[in-house]
Order: C-alpha cells, then sequence, then structure tokens
C-alpha cells in the first residue's frame, strides 16, 4: 500500500463525518427524499447543458435541473453497457465481480443480485424509506417453467426458453426481494422479450401473440413499445402522488427504457427535434423528466428531495451518428467513442443532482465519480454504515455535494469496463486501458487493433489529450505499472474502496490483455 494512503482514508473520514454533522442540524433534512432517473444509451452530449457547441437537441427540463444543482462533468457509469452498469448503480459494487464477465444479460436471465446482498433499496427500506422501482430491471429474476425456476448456475444456453415460461406463475427474486416495496416495469431492454409489463412479482397480461421489436418473442396483446415511457411517467407520477400523504421518506427508481432501441417517439414528439427519430426520442424523455419534476413541485415534496439525472451509458450507433453528425450534434459530445467501448464515449455520462437548500445551484464538478457511489452516498444521507460485504465500489459524494473543501480526489482510481470484458483503470489525468482498441463495437475493434500492430495498451493523460487520440505508453512504463498493479489489487482485494479484503483470485486471469489473450490462441 502506498504509504499516503492511510492519509487520504482519514481525510475522506473527517470529510464524511463533517458531511453528517451538517445532515443532522437539521432535522427536517436529515432524510430526504430521492429519486434517482436513469436514462437508457443517453449520450453525454446528448444534453444541451453539457455540449452547448455541438448540442442540437433542446433538453430544456434536464438543463433546468442542473441550473439548479450541481452538474459533474466527470461522472461514469460502471461499464460501457446496460446490465453491469445496473446492477453497479443499486449494489455499490462492479458487476464483474459476478458471474457477468462481459456482455449483458437477457428477459429470461436469472438474477445477478444475490439475494443477501444490500442494494441501495434493501439500505433505505430499513432506515425507514418507502421503496419503488419502475422501469427496465435487466438484472436478472427467475421466471418459472413447469418444472422449476432458473438457477443462477446454470449456464446461458441453458436458461427457459420462452416456451418453458409459465407465465401465470409468480416471479422470483425480482425488484421485490432486494429491497424494492413495489416494482412495475419490463425485464430487461425496450428490444429483449418477453414484451410485457411486470408489477412486483406477477406479469399484468399474460403473452398471448408474439411482436417484433428488434428482436422477436411472446408480447402481450396490448403491450406497445411506443407506450412505454408515457406509462411509466404515469406511473412515477401517481407513485409521488401517493408519497405525499404517507408522510414517509421515500426512494424511487425510475430506469427509463428510452432513448435506447427501439426508438420509438410518440406521435406527439415526432419530428420535433428537426435531425431524427433519436432526437425527438431525446426530446421526449427530457419532457418525461419534466413531468415527474412538475410533479414533485405539486405534491409540496421537491424542497426536501434528492433528484439525481444519469445514463447507464453512452450513446448507442444505432442513434445515427453519421446523420447526426452530418447535422451538427455529437452524442458522446467530446469524447471518443460510444456506448461499448472502453473509450471516454462509452462510459462517461450526464450526472446532475439537485437537492434544495443543500447541493449549491448552478454548480459544476469536475470530480471524478462512478454510479456505483450512490449506495456509500444514500447511507451517508440516512447516517447509516455500511458492512464490509456492501459497497465494496462505492463512495460517499456527500462532501463534494456539501461544497467541502476537498483535499484529495474523493476516489483513488475508478475502474472501466466495456461490453467485451476489457478492462480501463482511471486515477487522476490517466487513464490505462488493457486492450490494443475500442473494446467494443468502435473501429478500431480490438482485434482489428492488433492486425494493424497497435500497442496491447493504450495510456492517456485526459488533460492534456481529453479525446484520446496519442497513446502514450511507450514514454510512460512506470504509470502502467502503478496502476496495472493497483487494478489486481482492486481485483484481488475483493473491492476498491477501504475494508477487509475478500478473495477474488478467480479474476485474476481476466487481467490480461487482450492482446496476449488472442496470442495464446493464435
Amino acid at each position: 500500500m502506498n504509504i499516503k494512503q492511510p492519509a487520504i482514508y482519514l481525510a475522506r473520514l473527517l470529510l464524511g463525518i463533517s458531511a453528517h454533522l451538517v445532515l443532522a442540524s437539521s432535522p427536517a433534512t436529515a432524510k430526504p427524499n430521492i429519486v434517482y432517473i436513469l436514462a437508457d444509451d443517453l449520450g453525454y452530449g446528448d444534453v444541451q447543458c453539457y455540449n452547448p457547441q455541438s448540442g442540437k437537441i433542446p433538453t430544456p427540463n434536464i438543463d433546468r435541473l442542473a441550473r439548479e444543482g450541481m452538474r459533474f462533468t466527470d461522472a461514469h457509469a460502471a461499464s460501457s453497457v446496460c446490465t453491469p452498469t445496473r446492477y453497479s448503480i443499486l449494489t455499490g459494487r462492479y458487476a464483474w465481480r459476478t458471474r457477468l464477465q462481459a456482455g449483458v444479460l437477457e428477459g429470461l436471465s436469472a438474477p445477478l443480485i444475490a439475494p443477501d446482498r444490500m442494494t441501495v433499496a434493501s439500505l433505505l427500506k430499513a432506515n425507514g424509506y418507502q421503496t419503488a422501482c419502475l422501469g427496465k430491471w435487466h438484472v436478472g429474476m427467475n421466471w418459472q417453467t413447469q418444472t422449476a425456476s432458473n438457477s443462477p448456475d446454470r449456464p446461458k444456453s441453458e436458461q427457459p426458453k420462452n416456451g418453458m415460461v409459465d407465465w401465470a406463475k409468480t416471479i422470483l427474486n425480482g425488484p421485490t426481494s432486494v429491497g424494492f416495496d413495489f416494482y412495475y416495469g419490463i425485464a430487461a431492454s425496450l428490444d429483449m422479450p418477453p414484451f410485457l409489463f411486470i408489477e412486483n412479482d406477477r406479469v399484468t397480461a399474460l403473452p398471448t401473440t408474439e411482436k417484433k421489436w428488434i428482436r422477436s418473442g411472446p408480447a402481450a396483446a396490448d403491450f406497445e413499445a411506443e407506450e412505454v415511457m408515457p406509462i411509466l411517467t404515469r406511473k412515477a407520477i401517481g407513485w409521488i402522488e401517493q408519497r405525499a400523504a404517507d408522510k414517509k421518506p421515500f426512494f424511487l427508481y425510475l430506469a427509463y427504457t428510452a432513448p435506447h432501441t427501439p426508438i420509438v417517439p410518440t406521435k406527439e414528439w415526432q419530428g420535433k427535434s428537426g435531425l431524427n427519430p433519436y432526437g425527438d426520442f431525446v426530446m421526449e424523455t427530457d419532457g418525461a423528466v419534466g413531468q415527474v419534476l412538475a410533479s414533485l413541485k405539486r405534491a409540496g415534496l421537491a424542497k426536501n428531495t434528492v433528484v439525481i439525472f444519469t445514463s447507464d451509458n453512452g450513446c448507442s450507433p444505432s442513434a445515427g451518428f453519421r446523420q447526426l453528425k452530418a447535422k451538427g450534434h455529437n452524442p458522446s459530445g467530446p469524447w471518443r467513442g460510444e456506448k461499448s467501448d472502453i473509450w471516454e464515449g462509452g462510459h462517461r455520462v450526464p450526472f446532475i443532482i439537485s437537492w434544495p437548500g443543500r447541493v449549491a445551484a448552478g454548480v459544476t464538478s469536475a470530480e471524478t465519480i462512478c454510479l456505483s457511489d450512490l449506495l456509500a452516498t444514500s447511507a451517508a444521507l440516512v447516517g447509516a454504515n455500511l458492512p464490509e460485504n456492501a459497497g465494496e465500489d462505492s463512495v460517499n459524494l456527500l462532501p463534494a455535494l456539501l461544497g467541502e473543501q476537498l483535499a484529495h480526489p474523493l476516489r483513488e482510481a475508478t475502474v472501466h469496463h466495456s461490453i467485451t470484458g476489457q478492462f480501463a483503470i482511471r486515477q487522476g489525468p490517466w487513464k490505462l486501458a488493457l486492450c490494443p482498441g475500442s473494446g467494443g463495437w468502435s473501429a478500431p475493434t480490438d482485434k482489428a487493433a492488433l492486425k494493424r500492430g497497435l500497442p496491447g495498451v493504450q495510456l492517456y493523460n485526459l488533460t492534456d489529450d481529453p479525446g484520446e487520440n496519442n497513446n502514450v505508453q511507450a514514454a510512460h512504463p512506470e504509470i502502467i505499472a502503478r496502476l496495472t498493479k493497483l487494478l489486481e489489487k482492486y481485483v484481488a482485494d475483493g473491492r476498491s474502496t477501504p475494508g477487509a479484503k475478500e478473495s477474488n483470485d478467480v479474476l485474476v486471469k481476466i487481467m490480461k490483455t487482450n492482446a496476449q489473450v488472442d496470442e495464446e490462441k493464435e
């Protein structure tokens, strides 16, 4: 361990204590409501306040939220794709510590969250909160068949097929089993079957037909993709109105399905952006956010509610990058890459927090943060201590939110992960990617980069080279060695935050570079 680390950890501890004292001084805000709005595949550059030069899609409601709160410019999803990011948001733990080493789950996949693992919802529920999840789940659940439910231990190829599922049976180990009092939404992405709504632990209508949105599969007769976001918004507003009468703090995790594929803006929004259907869908997403914010205000809850808005990863190429760029709009903003990639465009996301009277309005923070930080931050908000086996990769953001003078960065380092399972680690300005290419779909892919003879690793100084255009790996072997050692430590310890070590030897094998793996295959 670096001899400076104990001092850093002590400083963080003192800052956390200071934040708790600030909160404790005002009982009215000791337990604020928390509304977490997660967009799906929304790029950093799709929000105008993040991309004033080349952002052509109006997002007035999200922009207003930024004016009323704090906008982070260096926020990162824990992965550049859906499932692992959602796992990390809920558990405060990187998903590559689970069985999911690459890719995402499917609509019938078994649960990724272990039954005994603390989540943001279970933590807050234990501290007196009403909890609800609305929208896209995508971290697995057990669909029962005529004989048995699917097991987390079964390989993907042996998960139940559509024809095996008994749709009338109770769904096991879904959102209501990990701390949510109420759930209404869909099992996975909007383009993944089954195409139907789930309320708590049952489908709201049996799938009696088959439909296709990118993929084909069983569907409820009245399920239409373009109606999903409006339905989720109405559900959110109704649930918020109910909470106004309860007089209890609440946590709402509102996981929208947009602007992910299928790109299906409603008739009201079609053509509004003047760009393409994706631009229209982003505008509709912004409009939905505005409706939720307005409902908080109408219910008299806005002043004591922490509202967080972010996205699960970068923009998908399905948005039509070439068409959008031809009209002056870049969904990734100034960053290289897109959804799936290890480059910044894959995982750097908009992240805005509003908390009237506590978080200063119109403030921008350059602090490096990760979406996994929600659990530790929520614990700090309610004055709870996380056990050793929870929030292993989660950092309390309250010191930054409350305007503390930070002697050191809140996070020692941040780990990034691509769709193919490639790693990067970021510390200060330095970012080390352990692959030769994008690690995802962008050119050059890792295979193409190897054919071009590119180095097996990439090192960028993001202060000098935010576009990740100049790989300086040859000039700084000492930085590569230091960051590699730190990443290996995070893997071996089972955590990236201070705490007891958890053996994770099985993950050490994935620290090899893509180049090494390809060489072995050849």
